[in-house]
C-alpha cells in the first residue's frame, strides 16, 4: 500500500522526518564528515530549524513523546513531539540552523550547517529526530497506522530514554520519501551519522535555513 501526504502538518497529525541539531562543535562536525560517527545533538531550551530537498528513508516508525529540558534561564521545560525513526536514510541538500539570541556585546548569532548538497548525500542509521513541526511532500509504502508504539517493529523501535506511552498511537511504513521539507526540531540521536561537503559558519544576527 502506498500512501502520500502533501502540504504542512502539525505533529499531532503527523510529522516525519530527519536531521541532527545544531549542537555540533566544528570538531564534531570535521569527524562527521570524514566517517560514520554515533552522534547525539540537542540545543538545551531551544529548537532549531532544518530543509533539505529529499529525504529517503528505510524501516520508519513514529510515535508521540515528551521532551524534557531547561530553557536558556535554567527553568524545567517540556516540549510534545513526535519522535519520528528510520533504520537507515539518506538526505539530500541538508541545511540547519540555529539562533542563540542576547549574547551579551553581540546580540543574536547563528549557527548554520549544510550538508549533502553534492553527488553524496548524508547518510545516517538508526536515526530519531524529536520534531515540532513539518511542511513536505511525504509517500510512504506499506504503512500501518493506529499501532501501539510497543508493536511497531518496522523501525529501530522506542529510542531509550524517551518519555512516552508504549501502548500510545504509533504508525510505521517500510519506506519513506520526503521532499521539499521543512522542519522545526528539537533533538536529534543517530547511531551514525554521515555528513558530505559538510560546510558551518556562524555569523551575527538572525539567519536561518527558512
Amino acid at each position: 500500500m502506498e500512501s502520500q501526504v502533501r502540504g504542512g502538518t502539525r505533529w499531532k497529525r503527523f510529522a516525519v522526518v530527519m536531521v541532527p541539531s545544531v549542537a555540533a562543535t566544528a570538531a564534531i562536525g570535521v569527524a562527521l564528515a570524514q566517517g560514520a560517527l554515533a552522534a547525539s545533538f540537542s540545543v538545551s531550551g531551544q529548537s532549531f530549524k532544518v530543509t533539505a530537498d529529499r529525504l529517503d528513508g528505510t524501516g520508519f516508525s513514529q510515535y508521540g513523546a515528551v521532551d524534557q529540558g531547561y530553557t536558556l534561564k535554567g527553568e524545567k521545560a517540556a516540549h510534545p513531539v513526535a519522535v519520528s525513526a528510520f533504520k537507515s536514510a539518506t538526505i539530500k541538500n541538508l541545511c540547519q540552523s540555529v539562533v542563540t539570541p542576547d549574547i551579551p556585546l553581540i546580540g543574536s548569532v547563528s549557527l548554520t550547517l549544510k550538508a549533502g548538497g553534492g553527488e553524496k548525500p548524508v547518510e545516517a542509521e538508526n536515526l530519531y529526530i524529536d520534531i515540532e513541526d513539518l511542511q513536505a511532500d511525504a509517500t510512504f509504502r506499506n504503512i500501518d497506522i493506529g499501532v501501539a508504539a510497543k508493536d511497531a517493529d518496522k523501525g529501530p523501535g522506542i529510542k531509550k530514554g524517551d518519555t512516552t506511552n508504549p501502548n500510545g498511537f504509533a504508525q510505521q511504513a517500510d519506506t519513506a520519501t520526503l521532499t521539499g521539507v521543512k522542519q522545526t526540531a528539537w533533538a536529534t540521536t543517530a547511531g551514525t551519522f554521515k555528513l558530505s561537503g559538510l560546510k558551518m559558519s556562524l555569523s551575527k544576527g538572525v539567519k536561518e535555513c527558512y
